[in-house]
């Protein structure tokens, strides 16, 4: 995994970055998972309002990479604003539970192994936005993070069955971290702009307010605990409303199985939950969840664990059942 501080305005830390990666030799437009075409630009022409509307420092810290990199900004908005709307290749497990000494996020990123060096982990600290740490596939976008007010947001990616103009799930949880400080605050904004892809978003705050989002470009679901005191999501809808866009004839990776392992284990130890818990659930100690077959070539990439009572960092880059937690104490989180 890179380890990636960004800093100063949105423009400033693209331009920087995307520099930095080409005097080493690293240019984006040239990497395996870059695709464009006529069909993803015309999306991403579509989608570009909505992000001038809503978001419009993601656009400048694309501009900014670009200028970095010395190519094209076109191409870049492109890949990055059409991700997570065509293509259907990660999956992650997340889950939130808390009782009266724990408030708990966990999450596993799946995905394939030829890319796994390429993946990072950021913290950053930019210009009249909340800091956050996250972690990624890609860049700009993030998948799952903890910012500096203790809002925990993960994303779990849906089959592409409907699209339209709008933000993707990565772009979704950067902007949450960098700009909302409760559940509450995330799931007002996730009713309010226009979503590009299908996805649920699992959220913890330091309120120990917790839900999951199903939503895509035409329903916003939200699932609460009710008497329950944790929510967990894999790669399909669960709620009445979204059953109906789900795709049951494509290879999830076991998404039934890892959801149905999580909530037996956190139903289970309702009101005895703890860190421990947590690494053995993510680790598959309890059940499947990681325990892919890498010549395959998919494999739990990251796995993560943000204690948000105790406002701590627990991270596994690489499967959690073969290396160990270790904490990141690079962020403060108040």
């Amino acid at each position: 995994m890179y380890h990636v501080r960004f800093k100063k305005s949105h423009y400033e830390a693209g331009y920087h970055w995307g520099q930095a990666l080409k005097k080493h030799g690293i240019e984006i437009t040239k990497q395996p998972t870059f695709v464009i075409n006529e069909e993803r630009k015309e999306f991403a022409k579509g989608s570009i309002p909505v992000y001038k509307k809503y978001y419009p420092e993601i656009l400048e810290e694309i501009k900014g990479i670009a200028d970095g990199q010395e190519c094209s900004y076109e191409n870049l908005c492109t890949f990055l604003l059409s991700m997570h709307c065509f293509e259907f290749s990660n999956h992650c497990t997340c889950f939130a539970c808390k009782d009266h000494q724990n408030l708990i996020f966990g999450r596993n990123s799946d995905f394939l192994v030829e890319l796994e060096n390429l993946y990072m982990n950021c913290v950053y600290t930019l210009d009249n936005v909340y800091s956050f740490n996250g972690n990624t596939t890609a860049f700009v976008q993030i998948e799952d993070g903890i910012n500096e007010y203790g809002l925990a947001a993960g994303l779990t990616f849906i089959y592409p069955k409907v699209r339209k103009y709008g933000c993707n799930a990565g772009i979704l949880i950067r902007y949450i971290l960098e700009k909302c400080k409760t559940t509450r605050q995330a799931i007002s904004f996730l009713k309010e702009i226009p979503i590009a892809s299908q996805q649920t978003i699992t959220l913890l705050d330091g309120n120990g307010d917790m839900a999951v989002v199903e939503c895509n470009p035409y329903v916003v679901e939200v699932i609460y605990p009710n008497e329950n005191d944790y929510v967990a999501a894999a790669n399909s809808f669960h709620s009445t409303k979204m059953s109906s866009y789900n795709e049951n004839r494509i290879d999830d990776w076991n998404s039934t199985k890892r959801y149905s392992v999580v909530n037996h284990v956190l139903k289970q130890y309702q009101g005895a939950y703890s860190l421990e818990l947590a690494k053995g659930i993510l680790s598959g100690k309890y059940g499947f969840m990681c325990q892919y077959d890498r010549k395959e070539g998919a494999d739990t990439v990251w796995s993560v664990i943000y204690d948000v009572k105790n406002k701590q960092i627990f991270r596994v880059e690489g499967n959690p059942s073969r290396k160990k937690f270790k904490e990141d104490t690079r962020f403060n989180i108040r």
